[in-house]
């Protein structure tokens, strides 16, 4: 698939930002999420940047150990929606300026994939958006440890993501992983991850009229 073909499919596979409800459309709930929240989650944003080069990938983020929140964890750049912003895009341009010093003059936002919902409390609107490729970052010391790009063809591939099992406070919990040979891309990320490759493929299967 050529950069403009994967351009033309992610328009296609996203909800235009001046027509979208994610607060009223039926969220993903996440893995760890059994039973009804306490309270009503938490509104965020995270920006999935796929970069267009000649090989494309998606931007992700390694978060510095020191946080509080899901420390050393693999994640887009986002977080809390202000008051102060004018929806979840610009939520997740401004985190992204914060986290990575990415200007939001260089994104172009095709709109957005369905919210998830996390079981710590988050409802998550993921905004989709194409991102040039050799830009330069300046992360932010206090939020991120690293950034890196995971190649699309590695998205594409239904053999990518597995199930992974692990025993944590007395109970089995299951969740998504995807390969990576230093990181270990897990939780709402990687089943946001997921949500892109299956709309990716489905539109891939209808562009080449496969059923």
């Amino acid at each position: 698939m050529t950069p403009d073909e994967l351009r033309l499919r992610l328009t296609e596979i996203v909800a235009q930002p001046q027509v979208a409800q994610p607060q009223v459309a039926d969220p993903i709930l996440g893995d760890e999420v059994a039973n009804d929240l306490e309270r009503p989650p938490v509104p965020a944003a995270v920006l999935v940047g796929v970069v267009l080069g000649e090989q494309p990938s998606v931007l992700l983020t390694k978060r510095t150990s020191h946080l509080t929140r899901h420390p050393g964890q693999i994640s887009f750049p986002g977080g809390r929606i202000d008051p102060e912003d004018n929806g979840p895009e610009a939520a997740a341009l401004r985190e992204a300026r914060e986290e990575i010093g990415l200007d939001a003059g260089s994104v172009e936002v095709l709109g957005r994939l369905t919210d998830h919902v996390t079981g710590t409390g988050y409802r998550i609107t993921p905004v989709l958006a194409v991102v040039p490729p050799a830009l330069t970052y300046q992360l932010s010391p206090h939020e991120v440890d690293a950034i890196f790009e995971l190649p699309m063809h590695v998205v594409l591939d239904p053999a990518s993501p597995r199930r992974q099992r692990q025993h944590v406070g007395g109970i089995w919990r299951e969740y998504w992983v995807w390969p990576h040979p230093e990181h270990f891309i897990w939780g709402a990320t990687a089943a946001i991850l997921l949500q892109l490759a299956q709309r990716l493929r489905e539109r891939t299967r209808l562009h080449q009229g496969v059923t």
